[in-house]
Parts: structure tokens; sequence; C-alpha cells
């Protein structure tokens, strides 16, 4: 029987988030607008992100087996809806940071995982976690036949991995990166040229998140998250039904009714609302899959593929739609929408783009002799 209530745990956790919002994150872009470069703004949400972590926005998304109170994909996608529109740059910081752990949840051992995991789950001070891929060069095609690879390489001698090359860009300057598990101890144990930030460019969007690119050079050290990029969308485009719809409500444009009453602003609006609605069932229904089933990892995967790419794509048009409906206002910087859509530019082009790597792997699974499209849906194995 399919079902979408949420459970008591789950509506407490959105209460929370909510609650997290409107007391920590809509207060923050007053503070770090004060200031006129990217790093200058990443260095000045630390305090937010203080607060952030104090209320459990990095701990919520770790199982509650390893120390965290995650009890389930979909958990993190309520959670994050409710988060990310209030503030999406300062929200770059837990998110990326979840996103760096991911690899040593997955696939670190028992003895790692209580180690390097005790600062995230504690609720205290302000961890940060990357996890590093992307290369100046573009890593789209990184596996293509014949081309150059990844460029930077971890070579091993003794109990050490030297590693050399670049990245650019990265999920946060962290303290922890997971090229091989780095710690802050073990930057610190390097002679001060082995790891070094070349630039911290400046972004359309997202004027605190921090995506330095950074040098290797002879650098010692010791031997999900698609899917949520739906929830994000989900999120900014939320907030701006939400904006456009009270302002439609309140406001008549000079006539003599709400514009509301308008057919035109009300066909914009419901076209809105479904963006959201099925894009959230999909996060939820792919969340759902990866976690419980059916399906074989091919299929979890392409649901979680499908998701990334569909909403990610909604997100753009669908907040101008919002902004049709509101009119010229909504193109004032003094308004919620201006931020919104620079945020959402982002969404079909970070966390691998959907052009260049997240259609070619639905691509690929699609070519495959034994692809089955409906086994993830609900299990039929047809092969086509």
């Amino acid at each position: 029987m399919v079902g979408f209530n949420l459970s008591d745990s789950q509506k407490n956790l959105q209460r929370q988030a909510a609650d997290t919002a409107k007391n920590i994150l809509a207060h923050a872009k007053a503070e770090y607008s004060k200031y006129g470069d990217q790093e200058s703004r990443f260095r000045a949400s630390r305090p937010v992100y203080e607060k952030l972590v104090k209320a459990g926005a990095v701990s919520t998304h770790i199982p509650k087996p390893l120390g965290g109170t995650n009890e389930s994909f979909i958990d993190s996608a309520i959670q994050l809806e409710e988060l990310w529109a209030a503030d999406p740059s300062v929200m770059v910081l837990p998110v990326g940071t979840v996103l760096g752990l991911f690899p040593l949840i997955l696939g670190g051992t028992a003895e790692q995982k209580t180690k390097f995991l005790q600062p995230f789950i504690s609720n205290e001070g302000t961890p940060l976690a990357s996890l590093m891929h992307s290369e100046p060069g573009g890593t789209a095609n990184w596996l293509q036949k014949g081309g150059p690879g990844l460029q930077v390489t971890a070579r091993q001698e003794g109990d050490f991995y030297i590693v050399n090359g670049e990245k650019d860009p990265n999920s946060n300057p962290a303290d922890n990166v997971m090229i091989l598990l780095v710690t802050r101890e073990i930057v610190a144990s390097n002679d001060a040229s082995a790891y070094v930030i070349l630039e911290e460019p400046e972004l359309m969007g997202h004027p605190t998140a921090s995506g330095p690119h950074t040098r290797f050079t002879n650098f010692k050290a010791f031997a999900t998250s698609a899917a949520l990029v739906g929830a994000m969308a989900v999120s900014l485009l939320r907030k701006a039904f939400e904006e456009a719809l009270t302002f439609a409500k309140h406001d008549t444009r000079g006539g003599t009714v709400p514009i509301i009453q308008h057919q035109s602003v009300a066909d914009l609006l419901i076209s809105l609302k479904g963006r959201i609605d099925t894009s959230r069932l999909l996060v939820w229904k792919a969340l759902d899959t990866l976690q419980n089933g059916p399906g074989d990892y091919a299929a979890r995967l392409e649901y979680c593929l499908q998701t990334k790419i569909y909403c990610s794509d909604q997100a753009v048009p669908g907040i101008t739609e919002a902004m049709y409906a509101v009119g010229m206002r909504s193109y004032r910087k003094d308004t919620v929408f201006p931020s919104l859509l620079n945020d959402a530019m982002v969404l079909p082009i970070f966390d691998g783009g959907n052009v260049g790597i997240r259609r070619r792997q639905i691509q690929t699974l699609m070519q495959q002799p034994d692809y089955k499209p409906w086994q993830g849906t609900y299990g039929l194995d047809t092969v086509i």
C-alpha cells in the first residue's frame, strides 16, 4: 500500500527545521552581506553555522546507529525542504559537510566511523567536511577512453599516500577532506606549501559558499546526494510559490480585485504548484526506493538520477513562473525572487551536471542488455 503521511517523528522534525529556519537562518544574510568578497562572507557565516550545528543540522543526517539522529533518507529531504530556501548559501555548509562524510558513512570501517564521526554528532563547534572530485579542467568526461582522466594522484609510500594535483571546486574548505580521509591534524603536519588555496571565486549566487581551487604538492596522507538536490529545488520552488501567492491574494495592481482572481495569474500559480508537488513526490519515492527497494543497485540509482534531473530542471522555470505572476516588482533586489533565481541556477549544473553527467549515467543504464525500466517502480523484472 502506498502512503505519504508523515510519522509523528517526521512532523516533529519538520517543525524543528521550520523553527531553525525562522530563528537562525532568516537573520543570517544581514550579517554576511556586510562583506564584499566570497571568502569574507564565508568566514562571517561561522557563527550562524555554529548555531545550525547546535540545532542538529548536521547530526540529523547521520544514521542513528552511527550516533546521529537520522532514521531514513526521507527525513533528510523533509528537513532540507524547510531549511534550504531560508538561506541556500549558508545551508551549503551543513549539506556539503554531510556530502563529505558520505564515503566514510558508506565505506568506512567501524573504527574509522567511531573516530572521525564524533565531531559531527556532538552538535558542538563548527566541524566541516568536504568531498573533492571536480578538477580545473572539468571531470564530466574523465572516464572516457583515451582521455587524461583525473589528474590528482595518490601514490603510496610506506604508511603514507603522496597526493599531487589540483581540485576545483570543493564542497567546503574543510577540516576533513575525502580524497583520502584527511584531517586538520594531517594538514598541519605537512609543509605549508603542500596544501594551498589558489583561488576563492566569486559566485553568481550562494554568496557565502566556499568552493576554493586548491593544490596538493607532495601532500602526505594516511592510508546518496543526487536525490537530495531535488529537495533543494522543492524548497526554493515552495518559497517562490508562497511569496507569489501571498502577493497575489493581497495586491490588486491598480485594479478592483486581488490579482489571484485573474485567470492568467491563477494559471501560473497552478502550474508552479504542480511542479512542486510532483518534484516532492519524486524525491520521496527515490529516497524510499534507495533505502528500501524494490530493485537492484542500478534501478535505485536510476531513480536518484531521474530525481536530480527532473527537480533541478524545474527550479528556474518554476521561479520564473512565480515572477511572471508578481510582475515587474519581482525583479527588485529587495524581494526574494532574484536571490532564489540565482541560487536555483546552480542546481542543474552542480553535484554532477544534468547534461554532461547525470543524463549520461541514465543513458548508460538504458543501453545495458539487462535493463529493467520498471524494477525500481514496482519490482517488475521485465527486460527491454
